[in-house]
């Protein structure tokens, strides 16, 4: 009776290592997943955005090869958090990347492709704005904010195609917003506050210019101007 009872408790072991090897682990690594991403985005939520990033990276970090999609929503979240977080030009490559792999892999028409070219659009706007405010030429500046114009026109014209008016009109009203920039005089955009997106960075595009005197007062008149929804959840 005794030999049986020992051989029992050798099974239960042994089903107790298979299941921590098998099941157990992907339990195990799944909580940590759960754990990271709840972290995250409660830091987005508090505007926490260094430890919002921190955390992003580490729940990336532990998904596998097949969590294709959480993977590209993941790193769209985290380049959400950075262009917040004095990260925008850092942002907007990871943007530009991503968009690039997702139109390479055939998804160009899905959620995370729409969403993913609205973040980068107002990437690309902001990052406009920063070069223009550093005194980079326009040769420079404009191949930026033409980016920006091309996909703002891309998701209307989806939006349009799918019905949705409402989002079609929010992405029109971007669209101007990337005409007004580029047609707008330096010292008007100096006069304007800085949107928050561009605190603190950097466009990486500086050639030691440096931007005349910030006028003082409002745009002068007919120079209204609008910054784009950032309706990405930032």
């Amino acid at each position: 009776m005794r030999v049986w009872v020992v051989v029992a408790w050798l099974f239960v072991g042994l089903a107790g290592v298979v299941f921590h090897l098998g099941p157990g682990r992907e339990l195990e690594k799944n909580d940590g997943l759960n754990a990271n991403l709840t972290r995250a985005r409660l830091n987005v939520e508090t505007e926490n955005w260094g430890e919002a990033i921190d955390s992003f990276d580490q729940a990336i970090a532990g998904l596998s090869e097949q969590q294709l999609d959480m993977h590209r929503q993941l790193r769209l979240e985290k380049a959400k958090a950075q262009m917040m977080d004095s990260q925008l030009p850092e942002a907007r490559l990871a943007l530009d990347a991503l968009m690039q792999e997702i139109m390479e892999g055939g998804a160009g028409e899905t959620k995370i492709a729409q969403e993913t070219r609205l973040a980068l659009a107002s990437a690309q706007y902001y990052v406009t704005w920063l070069m223009r405010l550093e005194g980079v030429g326009r040769e420079e500046w404009e191949p930026e904010v033409e980016a920006a114009r091309q996909n703002y026109r891309i998701l209307s014209e989806m939006a349009d195609k799918s019905g949705d008016a409402d989002v079609a009109g929010k992405r029109r009203e971007d669209l101007e917003a990337a005409v007004r920039l580029a047609r707008m005089d330096l010292t008007d955009l100096q006069a304007l506050p800085l949107p928050c997106q561009c605190k603190g960075c950097k466009s990486g595009k500086c050639r030691g210019k440096k931007p005349g005197k910030p006028k003082e007062g409002p745009p002068k008149q007919g120079a209204s101007f609008a910054k784009p929804n950032d309706d990405n959840g930032s």
